[in-house]
């Protein structure tokens, strides 16, 4: 068991994304839509684009779907890449059977189906029209926010940053694991403790807020894996050994992990990948029942209902849970739980007393020589009236099971993820506001359950008449 080493530098931030990166996501991004566009225009009978143009927009796509060809996009996003082999290659293979789906349900729908078979054959041009209208302008949408969910995932995935001794850990432990393999016991892998320093790199963004969740000393959650405190909502995942903040989940269909960053853009992908998908559904099945009433029943229809139900079910089902994780204001991972109970440190005035119902914890911490003084130890001794101006005393409370701090009710926890405008709920354009975590007052908005909690504890709001003596005792030593 082995504390992490003290560190007075600043936690190591992601790898920026350099522009060059940025740039090759934004070129793979127009050579999907040229091969979208070559596939329609080859669905219709008249492909004008250039072979060699169209090779060399598979090649740029394939590049960026299997970085072992050697770009060095591979070094920006290697990140947020899953650990598990079997998930790299199933999340690099999966978009390139979106692509060939799609393409070939599009030349179903609106070639053959569409501008043959109801246009031409059977002359219905008003639902002819009609469909193809429908179709296209979902198909627009649903690609529009699939390369959103997909390009932020990879560029920003919403990784928490590793703690400063993270990076030398991996390294060792890459050592131990090969030393593991041939049997040294001393080398089987172990896990750090809290870092017990009170200067403690990050720890100082918790106590400037107003609320964070915390253990039942007070202090942060600590990850072990990534050497760092963890911010509220934050968890490790397994897949990309990483902390992620407000993680919903891994999905291979849209590139890597679903989390705060991307979660709206996948929402909304899902709705238009179901609304299109519906109208696919509505076409091939009226031209399945009018073939099978004319007696010319056609494998290419068949195969399109098929898909279309298929997918259409299955992203259905997948908006109606984003839309009841995004009302609720919860994520996969509170969905698996069957209960929970979140513990916060909750800011009081520096003269509260502990309470029979929660624990004090004032910081800075004081540098005590044996582990972290809460309640009534955590005085501060032999510092001037400014120091103690610059402290915070937080009440550790628990809540009841199953309560959420984060919950703001319906409309509240709609905007926080989706946006403020109708044009934010519909465009995949924006990010959502609850990303921005410049509030002083905690990381995600908590509403009125924070004043829930005070009263059901009796505690004092944070302006309270310590906040007067603390700022008299200021102006008197300035005299």
């Amino acid at each position: 068991m082995h504390a992490p080493p003290s560190a007075q530098n600043l936690s190591v931030a992601p790898a920026p994304i350099s522009g060059k990166h940025d740039n090759h996501l934004q070129s793979c991004a127009f050579a999907y839509c040229r091969i979208v566009c070559a596939a329609l225009q080859l669905a219709a009978g008249r492909s004008q684009l250039p072979r060699s143009l169209l090779v060399a927009d598979l090649f740029n796509l394939s590049s960026f779907l299997f970085p072992c060809a050697g770009n060095d996009c591979a070094v920006a996003m290697s990140q947020a890449t899953s650990t598990k082999c079997a998930s790299r290659w199933v999340t690099r293979i999966i978009p390139l059977i979106i692509t060939g789906t799609s393409g070939y349900a599009t030349y179903v729908v609106v070639a053959y189906l569409g501008v043959d078979y109801l246009y031409r054959t059977r002359g219905e041009h008003g639902a002819a029209i009609s469909t193809i209208t429908l179709y296209l302008f979902f198909y627009l949408l649903t690609i529009a926010a699939y390369l959103r969910t997909f390009l932020k995932i990879k560029a920003d995935p919403g990784l928490v940053p590793l703690g400063p001794q993270a990076q030398q850990a991996s390294r060792e432990s890459n050592k131990k694991s090969r030393r593991r393999k041939e049997g040294d016991l001393e080398s089987q892998p172990y896990f750090t403790g809290p870092d017990q320093d009170p200067d403690s790199p990050g720890l100082e963004g918790f106590y400037s807020k107003d609320v964070f969740a915390c253990e039942s000393d007070g202090r942060p959650k600590w990850c072990s894996e990534c050497r760092n405190w963890k911010p509220d909502r934050a968890h490790h995942s397994s897949e990309v050994e990483r902390c992620v903040r407000k993680m919903d989940h891994y999905c291979p269909w849209v590139g890597g992990m679903v989390s705060e960053t991307s979660f709206k853009f996948f929402a909304q992908f899902t709705f238009y990948c179901a609304c299109y998908c519906a109208v696919a559904l509505g076409q091939t099945a009226y031209c399945l029942a009018l073939q099978v009433r004319d007696g010319t029943v056609d494998g290419r229809t068949i195969s399109g209902v098929a898909i279309a139900g298929f997918f259409g079910l299955f992203t259905f089902l997948m908006t109606a849970t984003s839309w009841r994780f995004i009302l609720l204001n919860i994520t996969n991972i509170d969905a698996l739980r069957k209960s929970w109970v979140h513990q916060l440190a909750i800011r009081v005035p520096n003269d509260t007393r502990p309470g029979n119902s929660y624990g004090l914890i004032t910081y800075p911490l004081p540098k005590y020589p044996q582990g972290i003084p809460t309640s009534s130890d955590a005085t501060i001794d032999s510092e001037t009236p400014r120091d103690r101006l610059a402290t915070r005393t937080f009440a550790i409370v628990r809540t009841e099971p199953d309560e959420n701090p984060w919950d703001l009710g319906y409309a509240r926890n709609w905007t926080s993820i989706m946006g403020y405008s109708l044009i934010d709920w519909l465009l995949p354009i924006r990010g959502s506001p609850c990303a921005n975590h410049d509030s002083m007052e905690s990381d995600y908005e908590m509403g009125p359950f924070i004043q829930t909690l005070r009263e059901r504890h009796g505690l004092p709001g944070p302006s309270g008449s310590s906040g007067g003596m603390e700022m008299q005792e200021l102006r008197d030593s300035n005299r």
